[in-house]
């Protein structure tokens, strides 16, 4: 049975409801906002250009992703479909996924069915590199996961084993997707009811995305920027380490800042928006179980990480939908077919 939209974005802000409960039960707000007002603004002010550069880096390597359906896209345009589908995504989560493509399509002139095809490997790729990030970093930090199960010996390496596992399914759907979708359409007209026909009409949207698997040469460059991705991630959290003087006098380094990186992913991962409630329970649990941050300390760190993000993505995503909104509104998407590229 399918959810309506309207029972989706219910559950969505009841999530987020119920994570904000668990993050600030108990917490006295006079003495969070006092120590809220203690950060020091140089450091909350370099969130600002850390936040820009990974959204940006993320049109760098969309780019990339688009070349056979157009060589010169504008990295300008692609960071305004970047932001206005973030922006989206704080108030509906994962509808900004499919709001991306269609503003790029538009402004572009790229197919929307093919923009959409390379935001599922994007997705992929995202999937594929946060595995790799997480494997790693149970393998040097393995105290990472203790405060989230009870006994931490006995699920580190079923979350090792899991990590390799996710590595080669996504590695196997990154090389592999387009045959997985040319499968599946195949056999679509054996499916009951009305789900072949719908089926189909996702495959054929994606088809033309996929085929992006076969730019081999491509990838090393895509896999540079994805890593370089979360490198700018996870420098968002270490700089602001040094805001609040109790935080930085413990001098947690960048390793410290990867370990909270891989935790708070997996809060962006809960249908919240925004990640509301779900970033600031999961972050301050890490900061106080794993380095000994106060707790009132540890709200407050993310309290400002995200609201600095969130403002940001909401400002700079509805400045892009202003300034392209005749653009995006009056343009026709053409079933454009990809240009001769290079395999």
């Amino acid at each position: 049975m399918r959810l309506s939209s309207a029972t989706k974005a219910v559950i969505s802000f009841a999530i987020a409801a119920l994570f904000l409960y668990l993050a600030f039960r108990g917490t006295d707000f006079d003495v969070l906002w006092a120590t809220i007002l203690q950060a020091e603004p140089l450091w909350v002010f370099l969130l600002i250009p850390i936040g820009l550069t990974g959204h940006w880096l993320r049109a760098v390597r969309w780019k990339l992703l688009l070349q056979p359906f157009k060589i010169n896209v504008s990295l300008r345009n692609l960071f305004s479909s970047v932001m206005i589908g973030y922006a989206v995504n704080n108030v509906l989560p994962r509808v900004g996924e499919v709001v991306r493509p269609v503003v790029v399509g538009k402004l572009e002139n790229i197919s929307r069915s093919a923009a959409l095809g390379t935001v599922v490997i994007e997705r992929v790729l995202d999937f594929l590199t946060f595995s790799f990030v997480v494997g790693i970093t149970l393998f040097v930090y393995p105290s990472a996961i203790d405060p989230f199960v009870d006994d931490p010996d006995l699920w580190r390496p079923v979350f090792l084993a899991a990590s390799a596992i996710s590595i080669g399914i996504f590695l196997a759907l990154v090389l592999k997707l387009e045959a997985l979708v040319e499968l599946v359409a195949r056999y679509r007209h054996r499916l009951p009811g009305t789900l072949g026909p719908r089926i189909g009409s996702m495959l054929d949207s994606f088809r033309a995305g996929v085929s992006v698997a076969h730019l081999r040469k491509s990838w090393p460059a895509v896999a540079g920027w994805s890593m370089a991705i979360w490198g700018i991630y996870a420098l968002g959290l270490y700089v602001p380490f040094f805001m609040f003087s109790s935080i930085a006098s413990l001098h947690l380094g960048p390793g410290a800042a990867v370990v909270l990186l891989v935790i708070s992913s997996i809060a962006w991962v809960l249908p919240a928006p925004g990640a509301m409630g779900t970033y600031h329970s999961f972050l301050t649990v890490a900061m106080v179980k794993l380095y000994g941050v106060d707790q009132t300390a540890a709200l407050g760190f993310s309290v400002v990480t995200h609201e600095v993000g969130f403002v940001l993505v909401m400002i700079v995503g509805a400045y892009y939908y202003v300034v392209d909104h005749g653009r995006v509104g009056k343009m026709e998407i053409t079933e454009s077919r990809p240009q001769e590229s290079e395999a």
